[in-house]
């Protein structure tokens, strides 16, 4: 693998940074319309961590003498209940999850041990996000979502 492939591998992870991070900014508008403002917070933090991905992706291709393209991968999609919106953002993070463990064999490959281990860091990340995204799944099953959504829901609120 040349340092090109590794180029495009980070290039492509921008990507896919860049989508998530707008991809939860949709949804936390989209929560503070379905009256959820503390999960809308939720998805505002998940937002930030996103794009700090993404600044750690750009110095590595710059770093590297790549220039980042700070496209998205794909759309976000407007989800149109809270379990489409968690499957949807499941799917994503172990999408993320593939592709990055994937990249980080690949730069080691190549003796790129910097590459490697950002990839390494942002997959333990990722499996962090889709763990939490599979226990409210499990909670709005168990409970249901009328239920689950009343722990979002500052009282009082507007």
């Amino acid at each position: 693998m040349s340092n090109t492939q590794t180029i495009e591998n980070l290039q492509k992870a921008l990507q896919m940074e860049m989508t998530a991070a707008h991809q939860y900014q949709l949804h936390a508008h989209v929560l503070e319309d379905w009256g959820l403002d503390r999960l809308a917070e939720k998805m505002r933090e998940e937002m930030t961590e996103e794009l700090g991905h993404s600044d750690r992706f750009i110095e590595r291709i710059i770093f590297l003498g790549g220039t980042p393209d700070l496209g998205f991968d794909k759309s976000p999609v407007k989800a149109e209940s809270l379990v489409d919106m968690f499957k949807m953002d499941m799917d994503d993070e172990g999408e993320a999850i593939e592709f990055y463990t994937r990249a980080s064999e690949q730069a080691r490959e190549v003796s790129d041990i910097g590459t490697r281990r950002l990839f390494e860091d942002i997959v333990m990340d990722e499996e962090g996000h889709k763990e939490w995204l599979e226990l409210q799944i499990s909670l709005i099953e168990r409970i249901g979502e009328a239920n689950y959504s009343a722990k979002y829901i500052t009282p009082g609120a507007e």
